[in-house]
Parts: structure tokens; C-alpha cells; sequence
């Protein structure tokens, strides 16, 4: 397959012209029996058990949703601002929007090639053997939790100062963020537990609420702002944080490029939705790359807008002035109370949608890691409700992540956006780790490895090794501190502001790397197949090719 192929396959419009929500009624009268679908997942070793309810833009839409421009774009805007300045929003944005095109490219190839919800961890197990997918899974499971954590911690921020807005005195403090934040998730763990159908309905709508609120946030503070920063301030402007002693300017860049890698987390849902999606093994590939496309484009627009449109960059960084949070102080500050209103409203409402998403797809690969018995109470995780949906999966997802931002609570009021920072470090690194190892695993197949309908041909060997190098380099970049205070050289040094996401990862991973080695080695033993009668799916031999 040539690279302009591979090319082809970015085009966003596509994939919004490829369908709609699929009924049960339609579901069940238009499936062939058994379908494509059905044959694939049994060659994979499962059985049919979710309702294969979604299409193509039903996949597509809750990668873009849990994207989320106008929540990882908006609620971590400040790291960026305060680690480099406006520079780390006009070019460190389309430099991981870039980076982060090779690692879907690449994980778009292993999800055409096996469309299962497990994705990530499955993948690595069918590549590697049972510890790597063990390893994946978990590296999955904590950096799922922890972005649903970061995303309903984000949308509750906003939407505290919303309910201020509108007339409901709640107060902005970080006390009623959290009870906001408590709220959120369990109102998205109840409406994820009605069922499919209704979360393809709201994803739908999600995809499109956040094209248009793009569009009207780009619009409204083009022509609608009090004033306008220059193209000099905008692309050259630098705000220096390091504070490290080495590296200037060019090290703080280097670490508000968390802001866009953040936002840039959540696209392997299509893989974890690929058991409820129609022709899987190539919309769950679709939907990762168009994803990232139509993020990458539209979330400029967004990040460009918003910081044309800073007042005061000193005030901007004030936390006495911003309460922690530069983008709402821009919009209260830029545009009259009616308009800064109304696009509070539009990125609360967004963020609102990017949450209940995750928790979809964080439940899903819950629900196939379970049923493989990697997670203690297993059995409990991979039960579905009769509606199919892993009902015990969404309320464990949801609990966890309560749990994860309880430091923002302990700290210092004036550190909780520290905390916020870890928990979208621990994010990322947890995530693009998982990513990682598949992707490794692949390249060691090389031409071994048995393609799906959508691949890369004979790029897949730069596009993976470009791919890996940015995935370390990220995962050492966010596990330093934000805040020079949580150095320990520093004088001024203090427990408050160090960056807890290492402890966290190191931590968890230590203890499920000792459970491994004392007892689960014994007994997991990767994939569990649920259908005797069909194929093994595969991983090697000769590389055969379904021309998309």
C-alpha cells in the first residue's frame, strides 16, 4: 500500500458521511448471520456478546469526543501558557498534533488488524505473550482512569463557574469543584449504565457540539474581543518556568507541550468500541486517524483564538487574578458577560460530553481485560446488564477516578492546579505507554505480522520508529515537576508541588509488576478464547494483505 493511500484515509469528511446510529430494531434485521463482524471476532476468539449498534461515525465520534478540544485544549491551557508562553501554543500545538499522527498511524494498523475491544493490551498479548499484555493492560487501566479523572475534574471547574454565571451560588473554590466534580461522575456513570444506543446518540451529538462551539469560539473572540495580542506576541512571545537551572526557555517549552500531548489522549476508544462498531476492522482504524486529524486542525483554530485574545499575559498567569486557570480569566476578560457566558456554557457542555465518553471506553477495555481475569473480582467487571452494558465496569472507572484527584483536596488550595497537572500526567504517560508496547511488538514482527483491511504497507517501519522515540521522550518530560518548588535541590522545597505522577506509575506498576512475578504468572495467561471452533487468529507467518 502506498503512503498516498495511507493519506487518503485522513480525510475527516469521510467519515462524516458514512452513517448514523443504527437502531437494535435495524441492528437486528440488516446483520448478515453470522456477519463479517461476527467471523472476525470469533477468528479473534470471542463470541458476539456486546450489540454491534455502532457506525463508522459513531466510532469516530467518541474518539473525538473524549479528544475533547474544548476540554484538554481549554482546562490544561494554563500549563502550556505558564511552561514556554504563548510559543508552546502557536508551535508546540502542531508539533505534537504531528508526533501524535505517527503513534494513531501506527496503532490505526494493529486496531484494523485486530478489531477487539481489549485493543492495546490484546494486541500486545497476541504480539508478545502473556506478560506484555499484562503490563499493557494495566498501563491502559490506570492512564483510562486517570483522564476520566482529569477530564470530570476540567469539566467541573467550568461548569462551577457556569452555575455562578446563571444564577446558582455555589462559590468557585476548590471545595465546590470537587463536589461539582463527584456530581459529574455520577451522573455519567448513571447514563452510561441506559445503554448503547444511548451512548452512540450522545457521541453523535457530541462530534458535532464541538465543531460548532469551535466555530463560534473562534468567531466570537476574533471579532467579538476587546482587544488583540500581535502575530509578534502570539509566535514569539516566551514565558520561562523551568526553573530547573538548566535548559532555559527551550526546557519549559519542552514541558508545556503537556498541554496538547494531554489533549491528544483518549483516541484509542474506536478500538475499545470495536465490538460494538459495523465493519470494524476499518472504522476503528478511521476513526483513530481522523481523529487526530480533525483535532489537530480544529484545536488550533481554538488554541489560536484564545490566545490572540489575552488581555494581560502577566495577569493571565496570576493565580490571585486567573484562579488557577487562565482561560476563563481570558474570556471574562476579553468579551462582555453575555459572551464570555455563553462560550463557558459551550466548553462546559463539551467537557460534560468528553467525560461520559470516557467513562464508555474505559469501562469497554475494563470489561475485556476482566474477561481474561486479569482484574481481581473479574467475574464481577465482565458482567454485562441486560441492556450489554459492563455496568460494574462503569461504577469501578468512576470510583477510581473519584479516588485519584483526592489529593487535590489535601494540598494547599493554592497547589490543587498542581495536583489537576499530575493527574494529567499520570494520564498521558499512562496511556502513551500502553500505546508503546503494541507498537514496539509490531516493529520486532516485522513483515510477519498479518495485516487488516487498513495498513501501512512498508512505511509502518518509520512510522513506528518515529512514533516510539516521541513516546519516551513524553513520558520522561511529564513526569517532572510543573512548580521548581517541587525540586528537591530547591530551597524552598515542599511536598505540595512535587509531581506525584511518577510515585503514582512506579507505585502501581511496582505492584502489579511483584504480583506478576509472585502469582499471575501462574495463572494468566493472556487472551481467553470463548470460541473453540474457529481459527486462532494469528501473529506471524507469511504477511497476508486485504487491500482496503
Amino acid at each position: 500500500m502506498r503512503l498516498t493511500q495511507v493519506y487518503s484515509t485522513l480525510i475527516f469528511w469521510q467519515t462524516l458521511c458514512e452513517g448514523s446510529v443504527y437502531t437494535r430494531e435495524q441492528y437486528m434485521s440488516e446483520r448478515p448471520s453470522p456477519s463479517d463482524d461476527e467471523r472476525r471476532l470469533a477468528e479473534l476468539g470471542y463470541k458476539q456478546e456486546l450489540a454491534r449498534s455502532w457506525s463508522g461515525f459513531s466510532n469516530f465520534a467518541i474518539s473525538f469526543t473524549i479528544v475533547s478540544i474544548l476540554t484538554g485544549g481549554l482546562a490544561s491551557y494554563g500549563i502550556g501558557l505558564a511552561n514556554g508562553g504563548p510559543i508552546t501554543m502557536a508551535w508546540g500545538w502542531p508539533l505534537v498534533s504531528l508526533m501524535v499522527l505517527f503513534v494513531g498511524m501506527a496503532m490505526a494498523e494493529l486496531a484494523s488488524a485486530y478489531p477487539t475491544s481489549g485493543g492495546l493490551y490484546w494486541w500486545a498479548a497476541q504480539l508478545g505473550g502473556p506478560v506484555w499484555g499484562w503490563f499493557t493492560g494495566w498501563f491502559n487501566l490506570i492512564g483510562q482512569i486517570a483522564v476520566t479523572a482529569a477530564i470530570d475534574y476540567g469539566a467541573a471547574i467550568f461548569t462551577t463557574v457556569v452555575l455562578n454565571v446563571i444564577g446558582i451560588e455555589i462559590g468557585t473554590d476548590r471545595t465546590a469543584i470537587f463536589l461539582v466534580f463527584l456530581v459529574i461522575l455520577v451522573l455519567h456513570a448513571v447514563l452510561n449504565a441506559i445503554g448503547p444506543h444511548l451512548s452512540a446518540v450522545i457521541n453523535n451529538i457530541s462530534a458535532w457540539w464541538h465543531v460548532g462551539g469551535v466555530a463560534i469560539f473562534v468567531l466570537v473572540l476574533t471579532f467579538g474581543a476587546n482587544q488583540h495580542q500581535s502575530v509578534g506576541f502570539v509566535f514569539t512571545e516566551t514565558v520561562d518556568n523551568s526553573a530547573v537551572g538548566f535548559g532555559g526557555v527551550a526546557f519549559s517549552f519542552l514541558l508545556g507541550l503537556l498541554h496538547a500531548q494531554y489533549t491528544f489522549t483518549g483516541y484509542d476508544a474506536s478500538a475499545h468500541m470495536s465490538e460494538e462498531t459495523h465493519d470494524a476492522s476499518r472504522m476503528a482504524a478511521k476513526g483513530i486517524i481522523n481523529t487526530i486529524v480533525a483535532s489537530a486542525i480544529a484545536g488550533y483554530l481554538l488554541i489560536m483564538a484564545v490566545t490572540f485574545a489575552i488581555p494581560n499575559l502577566d495577569d493571565a498567569l496570576d493565580p490571585t487574578k486567573n484562579s488557577g486557570y487562565p482561560v476563563i480569566y481570558i474570556l471574562e476578560n476579553s468579551l462582555n458577560s453575555f459572551w464570555s457566558g455563553l462560550l463557558l456554557i459551550i466548553a462546559a457542555t463539551a467537557q460534560l460530553f468528553c467525560g461520559y465518553a470516557s467513562v464508555t471506553s474505559a469501562s469497554r477495555m475494563l470489561f475485556a481485560f476482566s474477561r481474561d481475569g486479569a482484574v481481581p473480582g473479574s467475574a464481577l467487571w465482565s458482567k454485562l446488564s441486560a441492556r450489554k452494558v459492563p455496568v460494574n465496569a462503569v461504577l469501578f472507572i468512576s470510583f477510581f477516578a473519584f479516588v485519584l484527584l483526592i489529593p487535590s483536596m489535601l494540598v494547599p488550595a493554592a497547589n490543587a492546579p498542581t495536583a489537576y497537572a499530575a493527574a494529567t500526567s499520570v494520564a498521558t504517560i499512562g496511556l502513551y505507554i500502553a500505546y508503546g508496547i503494541p507498537i514496539l511488538l509490531r516493529q520486532l514482527h516485522g513483515s510477519r505480522f498479518q495485516t487488516g483491511p487498513w495498513q501501512l504497507g512498508r512505511w509502518y517501519r518509520p512510522v513506528g520508529v518515529v512514533a516510539l522515540l516521541w513516546i519516551v521522550l513524553i513520558s520522561f518530560l511529564f513526569i517532572l515537576p510543573m512548580d521548581d518548588r517541587g525540586y528537591p535541590w530547591n530551597s524552598e522545597f515542599t511536598w505540595n508541588t512535587v509531581n506525584y505522577a511518577p510515585i503514582a506509575l512506579i507505585g502501581v506498576v511496582g505492584a502489579i509488576g511483584i504480583w506478576w512475578l509472585v502469582s499471575a504468572r501462574t495463572w494468566f495467561t493472556g487472551p481467553k478464547r470463548t470460541v473453540e471452533d474457529a481459527p486462532d487468529a494469528g501473529a506471524s507467518g507469511d504477511e497476508t494483505t486485504v487491500k482496503a
